[in-house]
């Protein structure tokens, strides 16, 4: 049985009070590894650890290239750990072994060489007055950073918070979600590993409400807050941070739609819909679950897609052949079916699906479903689809606005006016068109309405992490 620890302020300890839980692998459904069970008081002492570190340890005051060269160097490391950072998120959530090997592990490194480089890199004012003076802005790191994880792709989005913090020199205290705490674990050994200092990377693991990550949100000297998952979640600790007038960024959930126009190359729409629906057992909060194809191929795409489905393989998520694992718990495995259920017994019409052993869900094609359906306005976060048809631009826009959520949008069309016409027209944060998921770390991401709010990437994950200070120096003598 596998001991995961808290790594806080340099040393991998236990609970206070030797509290564990176990950590479950949704594949065999037994547990593989317990966990120690944190509460408030770890959290507190992980975020007095990451103070102390801030306020008196080396890391905020060294260059960017020093910083740069450990980070670069946990990125090695993480390299070098590969398959074991990726079993521990296949065993933790039944991602497909090969998905996690291929690319989670090598985007989670990259994050790391991305925000080192970029942080040494970025440019800011200097503004010459004719006044006599000389204006110019400083980018101060912000303090302690909360970095609360979800556990869809575990590695890769706690990399997306602990990198620029960490490269803008502030102090970081990571909460994986309680699901999936092994690479968050690993993360922590190997940043030690790397040479960063005690304290300036801690990890707590424990649950939400009445535990470590509520205590993060309250903790008056916790400076940001950084969440990716559920909105109402967000909601309550938006409400937690206010407290403390605590800045916060928040990626929550997620309803993307996907337009398929009749001028598409319906080679590229059908896989790229395939992967936007059903990747990661469609627990993405930027998935296509709203597929909308317009009238003159909506028979064509429906029956293509339909195979294309059909034939993605369910399985042991270690089998190179796997294509899609278990969902990721069986309370979130419940909650899919409840969907399913619900819309089956609506009278909407399914393709595919079906059930399989444990906490597996095929495939699920719900055709046309009333646009009340909660199958078609609420975030299901399974491999589960609707497929609306629509005449024309103009009512394909609606269709795709027509949500409270405003995270992720696709376009499929060959029309260069349209793609242009229609991407300025969606009320979301990130659009793609003729492809999906493909990213530039360099451009604001994030999502409107209950899909969050502010942006990370870049320069905008700069004005997150850091407190712009202007210096005005007076020149004239």
């Amino acid at each position: 049985m596998t001991e995961i620890k808290h790594v806080i302020d340099g040393a991998e300890v236990d609970s206070a009070d030797g509290a564990v839980f176990h950590d479950i692998d949704p594949y065999t459904r037994e547990s593989y590894a317990t966990v120690a069970l944190g509460g408030a008081r770890e959290a507190d002492l992980a975020v007095d650890a990451a103070r102390r570190a801030f306020d008196q340890g080396p890391w905020p005051r060294l260059s960017f290239e020093q910083r740069g060269k450990l980070l670069h160097r946990l990125a090695d490391l993480m390299e070098e750990n590969g398959a074991e950072l990726a079993l521990a998120d296949t065993q933790d959530m039944g991602k497909p072994l090969t998905a996690a090997i291929g690319k989670d592990v090598p985007r989670s490194a990259h994050n790391f060489r991305f925000f080192a480089d970029h942080a040494r890199l970025a440019e800011s004012q200097h503004l010459p007055s004719p006044t006599g003076h000389h204006v110019y802005s400083e980018h101060a790191p912000a303090g302690v950073v909360a970095a609360i994880a979800p556990w869809n792709f575990p590695l890769m989005l706690e990399t997306w918070k602990v990198a620029p913090a960490l490269a803008w020199g502030n102090t970081v205290v990571l909460k994986p979600a309680e699901d999936t705490p092994h690479s968050a674990y690993l993360l922590g050994k190997l940043a030690l590993e790397a040479g960063l200092p005690p304290g300036v990377l801690n990890v707590v693991h424990g649950f939400g409400p009445d535990s470590a990550g509520e205590a993060l949100t309250v903790n008056p000297d916790v400076d940001r807050i950084t969440f990716t998952g559920e909105s109402g979640t967000g909601r309550a600790i938006a409400r937690a941070a206010a407290a403390n007038l605590t800045p916060v960024s928040f990626e929550l959930g997620g309803k993307g739609c996907n337009l398929i126009f009749d001028d598409a190359d319906l080679d590229t729409a059908v896989s790229w819909a395939i992967e936007a629906a059903f990747g990661n057992s469609g627990q993405v909060c930027l998935a296509g679950s709203r597929l909308y194809v317009q009238r003159g191929v909506y028979e064509e795409f429906t029956a293509r897609f339909a195979d294309a489905a059909a034939a993605m393989t369910l399985g042991d998520p270690k089998d190179p052949a796997t294509r899609l694992g278990p969902l990721a718990s069986e309370e979130h495995y419940r909650k899919v079916t409840g969907f399913l259920d619900e819309a089956s017994t609506g009278g909407a019409k399914v393709l595919g699906g079906g059930g399989a052993p444990g906490w597996f869900v095929r495939p699920n094609i719900v055709l046309d479903p009333p646009r009340e359906a909660r199958v078609l306005r609420e975030e299901v976060f399974g491999p589960v689809v609707t497929l609306t048809p629509f005449d024309t631009e103009e009512e394909a826009v609606a269709l795709a606005n027509d949500s409270r959520y405003g995270l992720s949008a696709m376009v499929f069309t060959d029309n260069l006016h349209r793609a242009h016409r229609v991407a300025g027209s969606l009320r979301s944060g990130n659009v793609w068109v003729n492809c999906f998921f493909v990213r530039d770390l360099r451009a604001p991401f994030g999502g409107m309405g209950d899909s969050g709010m502010g942006r990370e990437g870049g320069l905008f994950s700069r004005e997150f992490f850091t407190e712009a200070r202007t210096v005005t120096m007076r020149i004239d003598r």
